[in-house]
């Protein structure tokens, strides 16, 4: 009796975590761009401990917030990995959950993996994607119950790198846009994310996606601190001081980019808590999604439409 009791509450729970969870959307219905003609089963996805690989078919994952609830907000997700995986759990359910409880329409991208083997030009793929990502929100706002002039993206390590290529490369679309649809978020949030090529980089995000042997211009194409202008959107930056994987300064030269160029925002530095800590960093009581709640309140985010 007790054992069918706990089964209950669990599976409960469960489908209370999981009820605004609706299912994926293919991001190209009529065909994926920059693709190649693969033969079949040479490149399958596989998802392993929570970590997707070899993504071929992009998708977006929508999470609603409960009925009432909804403020008009809408966040596109971009997990991190380097480039080569995607972490479904940590930086994308987890993250969609929590941005849906506070009345924010989530998107969890899962977003294609730079690859010789199946893009004609890898460098532009995974942007590809987040351009895409954010058109499809824009032309179904109305159907989603979302406005269109408040559509975030949030971008965890190379996810935060494709993130930062979101907002500082939207006036080069790499995907079709006959419609004209804006491709520029209206915010970011920025979590321990890759910035830079140069000096500063993550050496697997980096060669993943343009190479063992880039062009100074490509590297300084996708050193996004480079590429940060006036009409930079709005964003909220948050790294860990002791961050062995991507250096620190990835995210300050980028807030100092948006300092310069007077792009409005905060930057979140905590001693400890090393790299992917997503939502748990347990080196702190502090709590960076509070403060990043606080922010887009601040701005407006979070009022009802």
């Amino acid at each position: 009796m007790k054992r069918n009791l706990l089964t209950a509450v669990i599976l409960m729970l469960t489908s209370v975590a999981f009820a605004q969870e609706q299912a994926p959307i293919n991001l190209y219905p009529k065909g994926v761009p920059n693709s190649k003609n693969v033969p079949a089963g040479t490149y399958v996805e596989k998802t392993v401990n929570t970590r997707a690989s070899k993504v071929s078919l992009p998708t977006l994952i929508p999470f609603f917030p409960e009925k009432g609830k909804a403020n008009g907000t809408a966040i596109v997700i971009c997990p991190g990995g380097g480039y080569s995986f995607l972490s479904m759990e940590n930086e994308g359910y987890a993250i969609a959950r929590k941005f849906s409880e506070i009345g924010v329409t989530a998107f969890i991208l899962k977003y294609r993996l730079p690859s010789d083997s199946i893009m004609v030009d890898k460098t532009i793929g995974p942007l590809q994607d987040a351009q895409r990502a954010v058109q499809l929100v824009r032309q179904r706002a109305k159907e989603w119950g979302i406005n269109a002039d408040r559509v975030g993206i949030i971008g965890f390590s190379a996810g935060g790198h494709l993130a930062s290529t979101a907002i500082t490369h939207f006036d080069k679309p790499v995907i079709e846009n006959k419609d004209n649809v804006n491709l520029r978020p209206d915010f970011a949030v920025l979590m321990y994310p890759v910035i830079s090529f140069g000096e500063l980089a993550h050496k697997g995000s980096k060669d993943n996606l343009v190479g063992k042997t880039p062009t100074p211009e490509m590297v300084d194409l996708y050193s996004n601190e480079k590429q940060v202008t006036a009409n930079t959107p709005p964003t909220f930056l948050v790294h860990a001081e002791d961050d062995r994987t991507v250096p620190v300064m990835n995210s300050v030269v980028f807030y100092e980019a948006m300092v310069k160029n007077k792009v409005k925002g905060e930057l979140h530095l905590y001693q400890a808590g090393g790299h992917g800590f997503g939502l748990n960093n347990k080196t702190t009581k502090d709590d960076w999604f509070e403060r990043c709640k606080n922010w887009m309140d601040a701005n407006g985010w979070l009022a009802a439409k």
